[in-house]
């Protein structure tokens, strides 16, 4: 996952300027590409002043594989403005217990000995977090975490797995977001980033609090598409 530079964003605007919002249901394999290659350029953009290292390519094409893989079992959301341009992007993925999670990918983390004192319902991993350089719209990092921890906190035995960018971890408890740290920070994609687990009662104040912000979204019946105000 990944954060903006700065997390003192503009907090005056109570919506987002209308966009279409792309969701799983509707996603096209080149709008998949085009989302893995903005996860992947906005993260070098932040940490490298948009300097890209040599095989930066690689990691494209490496996020868009993992993504189809996963793509039965996760809910890709991407937010886009006016003129067609992706401004922000987050995927949520049901753990099937088969393909491995990007915890146990890049950290070498079973995630099963993490959860032991959990009561476990469903498991989770929340990714592919990634806005724009140079918003500054919190409502707009609030409304992307808001479309994948509802699912989440449908039940309150359900858990997630991130890896966080350190600064878009303390963003993140800074806006009411509780985490656990479950191993050593490493370098992933020009950042420093971080596992964690983040719970139910984590969650669930940060979204009851917020939750209206997803009233905001009107769903067009015949092209499976939203708009967000």
């Amino acid at each position: 996952m990944y954060k903006p530079k700065n997390y003192l964003f503009n907090q005056d605007k109570q919506t987002l300027n209308i966009s279409k919002l792309i969701t799983s249901e509707n996603i096209k394999q080149d709008e998949l590409l085009n989302i893995s290659k903005f996860v992947v350029t906005e993260n070098f953009k932040y940490h490298r002043d948009e300097i890209h290292p040599n095989d930066y390519e690689n990691d494209i094409i490496s996020i868009y594989k993992e993504e189809i893989d996963y793509l039965d079992n996760s809910k890709i959301f991407a937010i886009k403005n006016e003129d067609e341009e992706i401004i922000g992007t987050i995927r949520a993925l049901k753990w099937d217990y088969i393909h491995p999670l990007p915890i146990q990918k890049i950290f070498g983390i079973n995630p099963l000995s993490c959860i032991n004192r959990y009561s476990i319902n469903e498991i989770w991993h929340i990714g592919r977090f990634a806005i724009k350089k140079g918003s500054r719209d919190i409502n707009l990092f609030k409304q992307l975490m808001l479309y994948a921890i509802r699912l989440i906190c449908q039940h309150k035995d359900n858990i997630a797995f991130a890896e966080c960018d350190a600064k878009l971890l303390r963003t993140m408890n800074l806006i009411g977001i509780k985490t656990e740290i479950v191993g050593e920070s490493i370098s992933y994609l020009g950042s420093e980033t971080i596992p964690v687990i983040i719970s139910y009662n984590g969650l669930i104040d940060f979204y009851n609090k917020n939750k209206y912000m997803l009233n905001n979204v009107r769903v067009n019946q015949l092209s499976k598409t939203c708009t967000v105000y």
